[in-house]
């Protein structure tokens, strides 16, 4: 065995010697053409199914300078020639979702719109009817009157990892489709929206990403490497300075599906209003025995919490058993119930572990429909 180890180690080390700087370089620049590549086949194979959605919407009533000062219009003035009277318009992104003309984007996008048209990367144009809003996760569903069109693929968002490629088409600044690229930036991001723009009810965990995204960009998808929709581009903090979000796809998949069929997202609820335990350091450091958790900042009135034993500032640890962390995570495992379905919250009250058993009801944010849409499609979004 020793006569025939050294012959074997003395070959390996030719061969290796043998590699010349110019073959790694060569194969080094192999592995850049590849990537390259790899990122043309993404934005050839996603923008044929990514549409450019225009938004037109009527003014305001009282939008004229004459009407808010109180002062009657001048009758020598074409009515037509007022600034205050012109049509807004505006403009976003979308995604194809289904072959028969179901485009999924954000509902920051098309609502208020009076009028709405999509037009594909062919370049044909169509006027669109809204199927849905879920105003809570600002995401909505439009119907065009189209027949085999291309789709995008949907991907698994639980499975994104921070810092993969992450790239995003749309038409930001009317540059249609535009495509650019980064990376994932981290996960599960809440709070994103300034406290006092967001005046109600967030469901939103979002994707943060430094790939760039702008006005315009919203609604069109955020795609990995291998061409899989992972998010619905959403937000932008500051103008070009890295700093995007995109709504898991996951979570936009389960709330346009239930769009396409009802028109409207059913969301089961607790009725408290929580923050997560990492928010309340004073709460931290009295509770020092708690590790994790959400605290009930306040219970709603005439909710299930109102009539269950959960009180403020309990803190919610597990619910069926599962842990959870921050509040997002608590919104998303009561998200995953049925209506009328009873859960077991474990909670930490003065330092005493207790169990509290809720029923969840459902939630009607104001301005929703009571009724929902009726349709004949039952396909599920692919």
């Amino acid at each position: 065995m020793k006569v025939m180890a050294f012959p074997l180690q003395l070959a390996l080390a030719l061969f290796t010697y043998s590699i010349s700087p110019a073959q790694t370089n060569r194969s080094n620049f192999d592995l850049v053409r590849q990537l390259n590549e790899a990122f043309v086949r993404v934005a050839e194979t996603v923008s044929p199914a990514v549409v450019v959605i225009s938004v037109t919407e009527k003014p305001p009533q009282f939008s004229r300078l004459d009407d808010v000062q109180g002062m009657p219009p001048k009758r020598n003035e074409r009515q037509s020639q007022d600034p205050f009277d012109e049509p807004m318009e505006g403009r976003g992104s979308g995604m194809i979702i289904r072959k028969n003309g179901y485009i999924l984007t954000n509902g920051h996008v098309v609502r208020d719109a009076d009028a709405i048209t999509v037009r594909l990367f062919d370049g044909r144009e169509f006027s669109a009817q809204v199927r849905g809003i879920d105003e809570i996760s600002d995401v909505a569903i439009l119907k065009i009157e189209a027949g085999d069109l291309p789709v995008v693929r949907l991907g698994d968002s639980t499975r994104v990892r921070v810092g993969e490629f992450a790239i995003a088409i749309g038409a930001p600044f009317r540059l249609d489709y535009s495509v650019t690229v980064g990376h994932i930036s981290a996960k599960s991001r809440s709070q994103v929206v300034p406290s006092f723009l967001n005046t109600q009810i967030m469901d939103q965990d979002f994707l943060q990403t430094d790939a760039n995204i702008n006005p315009g960009n919203s609604g069109g998808p955020l795609v990995n490497i291998e061409g899989e929709v992972i998010g619905v581009n959403t937000l932008v903090r500051g103008m070009s300075i890295g700093i995007g979000f995109a709504i898991p796809i996951n979570l936009a998949k389960e709330i346009g599906e239930q769009l396409i069929l009802e028109g409207r997202f059913v969301r089961p609820w607790l009725g408290v209003e929580i923050k997560s335990l990492s928010d309340e350091p004073e709460l931290r450091r009295t509770l020092t025995n708690i590790t994790h958790g959400v605290v009930v900042v306040a219970v709603v009135p005439e909710s299930p919490a109102a009539k269950s034993d959960l009180r403020e500032n309990d803190v919610i640890a597990t619910i069926d058993g599962d842990p959870v962390v921050t509040a997002q995570q608590l919104r998303n495992l009561v998200r995953a119930k049925t209506i009328g379905q009873t859960v077991s919250l474990g909670i930490w009250r003065n330092r005493e572990k207790l169990s509290v058993s809720v029923e969840t009801a459902r939630y009607d944010p104001p301005g929703q429909p009571s009724k929902p849409a009726s349709t004949q499609d039952s396909q599920t979004p692919r």
